[in-house]
């Protein structure tokens, strides 16, 4: 029948009516849509599950050394251990709740450790006198000068810390990832994005052309024009890549969490082996400048006398697993870096079936033929002269604005984990405002894209209340605007742009 009637299709002699063109057209939008959200689903189940290997091996690493330690230290301290089980169940507390992104201040929990373990101590390992807590504080000021523990907690906070900030940034990375992809895989076409996609998929049903694949020039201009916001995340989501394989190489490397992680509980027994050799002289230092104390009513107690003596534990290497993990990652992490560029070429070759370029029996949109059109470039700016889709390049979709966002903050966080400084995890949901802290991200890592912050402050030394910390530098949700700002500021930026053509 002659196609006077049709509205998306050319309108010579056709096999459809205006319900099958229309139903055509949801039917093409719905096929399209699930593509993309196939697509995107390979790429979350890969991040999701490099996320769920780091994440099962950085717990695992915890969870043994946490019962390595409670299997030696009874028979080998005795009442320093038994009588102070909770202090160092709390510190592995702590140290997965950091990990699990919970808002402590990391080097505070260390120290607060350090200090309740030396009080308990000190009066177990000086049971004649009456140690009264205003006398626990005077010895804990000299602390630092004294280093009843030696060079341990020093040594421990600055190799835990590293790890530490360095592994919860790289599991949370993933699953920033892969959040991102959800969320753009389900942004919907536009109008004529539905039209330009039923014109390329079921257009040549209604010329009786049912065989006739698009041509593969004509499919690209076509998904590249429906596509063209998704390809912008393409730069930010290569640094989020770059970043996370920086920080891959720092955690098997630098900040190698294996040997760190896994022998906590070594360190610990080696500070308390200290402590216990250098009793008589940490003793009298103390009191030297704190006084002595009154003598207590208690007798004295020989058990720090049978515990005493250098113990050493071992500790079980599992080097190899985290650099195989490494290896894996790093390989995945590559092969997704050009994901959202890539994107239309996968489509049109494996799921909308185009026929070669160089084909002159394909569909170009009118007939079935060759395609003579030029292929358009990536992302929104380069749309404005699409043949097959109309881009309306002065809007933007907000929705993968913010999630460009999302990756520009997870990147600073990354940037600065690479170096060893804390990030602040306040929120790791939907809208994600908090920053990194300290240096940003390096050269190698970020593209030469972030500016320094101009923060410098040094940690503070005293325990804080555990819902107020915010990262080992205090000023770290300072370095970085929030994301609705950045949001904002790139909506103008693109604005001013379009003004200035």
């Amino acid at each position: 029948i002659l196609g006077e009637h049709l509205r998306i299709c050319p309108q010579g002699y056709t096999c459809c009516t205006s319900e099958m063109e229309e139903n055509f057209a949801n039917k093409s939008r719905s096929e399209f849509e699930a593509m993309m959200k196939e697509a995107g689903r390979t790429v979350q189940a890969t991040l999701t599950a490099q996320h769920r290997s780091f994440d099962s091996y950085f717990q695992d690493l915890l969870n043994k050394s946490e019962k390595a330690l409670y299997d030696a230290f009874p028979s080998m301290y005795g009442e320093l251990y038994t009588q102070n089980v909770k202090v160092f169940k709390d510190l592995y507390s702590e140290l997965r709740r950091y990990y699990r992104s919970s808002n402590i201040n990391l080097e505070e929990a260390l120290n607060e450790f350090w200090t309740r373990l030396l009080e308990r101590l000190f009066k177990l390992l000086n049971p004649q006198y009456h140690i009264t807590d205003e006398y626990l504080d005077c010895m804990v000021k000299h602390a630092e000068q004294h280093k009843p523990f030696g060079e341990v907690p020093r040594e421990l906070k600055v190799k835990a810390t590293r790890a530490f900030i360095a592994a919860r940034s790289y599991a949370q990375g993933f699953l920033v990832g892969s959040d991102v992809v959800r969320k753009v895989s389900q942004v919907s076409l536009s109008h004529e994005c539905t039209r330009a996609i039923m014109k390329l998929m079921y257009c040549p049903h209604c010329r009786g052309m049912s065989s006739v694949k698009p041509c593969n020039n004509y499919c690209l201009n076509v998904v590249k024009g429906c596509l063209a916001n998704q390809a912008d995340l393409s730069t930010e989501w290569k640094y989020l890549m770059d970043s996370l394989m920086g920080v891959a190489d720092r955690i098997d490397g630098p900040y190698n969490v294996d040997t760190v992680i896994g022998t906590i509980h070594m360190r610990i027994a080696e500070a308390i082996s200290n402590l216990q050799e250098n009793k008589d002289s940490i003793t009298s230092k103390v009191f030297q400048g704190c006084g002595n104390p009154k003598i207590s009513t208690k007798g004295s107690s020989s058990e720090d006398k049978k515990r005493r003596g250098k113990v050493t534990l071992e500790a079980k290497s599992s080097a190899q697993a985290l650099e195989m993990l490494v290896l894996d990652a790093k390989g995945n992490l590559t092969a997704l870096k050009t994901y959202w560029i890539t994107l239309p070429s996968i489509l049109c070759s494996k799921k909308v079936m185009a026929s070669s370029a160089s084909d002159d029996k394909c569909w170009n949109g009118m007939t079935k033929g060759s395609y003579l059109p030029e292929v358009m470039g990536d992302g929104l700016a380069n749309q404005i002269n699409n043949p097959e889709v109309e881009v309306d390049i002065t809007k933007p979709d907000m929705t993968i604005r913010q999630q460009i966002m999302q990756l520009k903050i997870m990147t600073n966080r990354l940037g600065n984990a690479n170096v060893g400084n804390d990030v602040d995890f306040q929120d790791t949901s939907d809208d994600m405002s908090g920053s990194g802290s300290g240096d940003s991200c390096p050269d190698d890592v970020c593209g030469k894209r972030l500016s320094k912050s101009p923060s410098t402050r040094q940690p503070e030394t005293h325990a804080i209340p555990k819902q107020s910390g915010h990262g080992v530098n205090g000023a770290s949700s300072r370095s970085l605007p929030s994301a609705s700002l950045l949001l904002f500021l790139s909506v103008a930026v693109i604005a001013a742009q379009h003004l200035w053509r």
